[in-house]
């Protein structure tokens, strides 16, 4: 059962596994850990692995394994392609309990035609368009289909009306708030145990903006979001850490800037100077992309009549 947590499988207290016993009767069945023990005719055991390969893939996928998927899968032999459901074709990745990310709007479409398309993407827009759930998904993807061998999720650590300083704690757990909107997309997209793993392996690293500084990233899908608070130089500073076989993502939101006064963001005079240079593809997303509750687009429109109005940010 590499790659998949044996509980997934088998069930809380062997849940599954008695069910599984069931399918195949003339088998003794005993699980150890994450191996199983078979004992029977050569011709029962080979129908078992063949079907229990296909569960066991499934859940690696899907990250969920419902009864009736359960019994499909032990009590026939059906191929991974023919149980695809095509309507689950334009999914990116399925997530914990069920869930399914696939992009909901035509520019997050966009995004995901742009991450195919180029090696570096700038998605640019307002808050709750999806723009850092949709990166995180691809990569996410792109690691499960060992196209990359890390992700790394990275933030400016800009204080938004608040100071570091008077946080508890040691660095990490003065940054870790930062970084907060990283994690809750990684928790919904990969089981537990397994991003626990790959957090204390490395293969997912999260960090602060400043702690690319001097590093290069091969094979790798980077992310840096919240991108409107980084100046020129940080932008310089990380997209020069680009390395071989690297997919960049850099998202933000150019009406929400951080940074203290009389220094500006560096986003959009990065995004215009680049916005031409092959390889890269910019994507601009609008209110019509907020899939957040329904308010937020109202509040989005207010906030930019405000803003019209008097000639300023409020």
């Amino acid at each position: 059962m590499t790659g998949v947590d044996p509980v997934e499988v088998l069930g809380a207290n062997d849940a599954n596994l008695r069910i599984i016993r069931g399918h195949f009767p003339k088998l003794s069945i005993i699980a150890r850990g994450d191996t199983l023990k078979l004992s029977g005719t050569d011709t029962d055991i080979t129908a078992f692995e063949e079907r229990f390969k296909q569960l066991v893939d499934h859940v690696a996928r899907y990250n969920e394994l419902p009864r009736k998927v359960l019994d499909d899968l032990m009590g026939t032999s059906v191929s991974a392609g023919e149980r695809e459901n095509p309507e689950e074709a334009d999914v990116l990745v399925y997530g914990n309990a069920g869930l399914r990310v696939k992009a909901r709007t035509r520019n997050q479409e966009r995004l995901v035609e742009a991450v195919g398309a180029s090696d570096m993407v700038f998605a640019i827009g307002p808050a709750g368009t999806g723009k850092t759930y949709t990166a995180v998904a691809l990569a996410v993807k792109a690691l499960k289909e060992r196209k990359v061998r890390r992700i790394v999720l990275t933030r400016p650590a800009v204080e938004a009306g608040e100071n570091l300083g008077f946080l508890p704690g040691d660095l990490r757990e003065k940054l870790d708030p930062y970084l907060q909107p990283l994690y809750d997309a990684l928790r919904e997209m990969i089981p537990a145990s397994k991003l626990a793993d790959h957090l204390d392996e490395g293969v997912i690293q999260i960090a602060p903006l400043a702690f690319m500084r001097g590093r290069t990233l091969d094979h790798a899908f980077v992310i840096l979001d919240e991108a409107q608070n980084a100046t020129l130089t940080q932008l310089k500073m990380f997209l020069t850490r680009m390395g071989r076989n690297a997919k960049f993502v850099i998202t933000g939101d150019a009406t929400q800037v951080d940074l203290p006064d009389r220094q500006p963001s560096g986003l959009l005079p990065t995004v215009n100077m680049l916005r031409d240079v092959e390889g890269v593809t910019v994507v601009e997303l609008d209110e019509k992309d907020v899939i957040r509750h329904e308010l937020v687009t109202k509040v989005l429109k207010a906030f930019r009549e405000l803003e019209a109005g008097n000639g300023q940010k409020p």
